[in-house]
């Protein structure tokens, strides 16, 4: 067989697969208020979009939000209250760790186990690396790094939310910034916390 005719074959056993990078649009959590807990009703549709199993999403979502919850024929129910913008900041780390490729960045991964280990396999651009496992602080910088309503701090920005907001991290707590820019030096007054999630106004930047 000639190098073209073997090229020609080779590609026709390629996936067909769209690369624009634009594509992967995940549904905007809905949160439901029940009492004591807080639904999410919306969990199936939007493990069904980023093709991953239900279960594998509520557990991720549990551990964000540093709560107990159930799943009931897909829908995750979780003890305590949450916004929708909770919801979505915890899904939006889900598919940063177990959906997007760490190289092309494209969703188009499938989720396997070697050894015991879970892996991301590309199939746009061939990548194959364990999952990035987030570190937790030790007891020490949570107590140092702490974040309390009412109080002030200054902030360094890492990244930027879906819905365009400024993200600083510290200890334990993520903390969203209106109005900031990935790469500023903020003064952010925490209005709300809500689990590890805070929610800050923009005081100043810093030049």
């Amino acid at each position: 067989m000639d190098y073209e005719s073997s090229l020609d074959r080779a590609m026709e056993n390629v996936p067909d697969i769209d690369t624009s990078g634009e594509r992967l649009s995940v549904p905007d959590a809905q949160a439901q208020k029940d009492g004591a807990f807080t639904r999410l009703t919306n969990l199936s549709d939007i493990a069904d979009t980023v093709s991953r199993e239900t279960e594998h999403v509520h557990r991720f979502v549990q551990r964000e939000l540093g709560t107990n919850g159930k799943l009931e024929e897909g829908v995750g129910r979780y003890n305590g209250t949450f916004s929708g913008r909770d919801f979505d900041t915890a899904i939006e780390k889900y598919v940063e760790t177990y959906v997007l490729c760490g190289e092309c960045g494209l969703p188009d991964t499938r989720l396997v186990t070697e050894d015991r280990t879970p892996m991301l396999r590309c199939d746009a651009c061939g990548a194959f690396r364990p999952v990035s496992k987030q570190r937790r602080p030790q007891q020490q910088t949570q107590q140092r790094d702490a974040v309390e309503e009412g109080n002030t701090y200054t902030l360094e920005i890492t990244s930027t939310g879906r819905k365009g907001d400024g993200v600083a991290e510290r200890g334990e707590y993520t903390i969203f910034v209106p109005g900031a820019q990935r790469g500023d030096i903020v003064e952010a007054y925490i209005e709300n916390i809500s689990g590890s999630l805070a929610f800050a106004r923009l005081e100043s930047k810093q030049d």
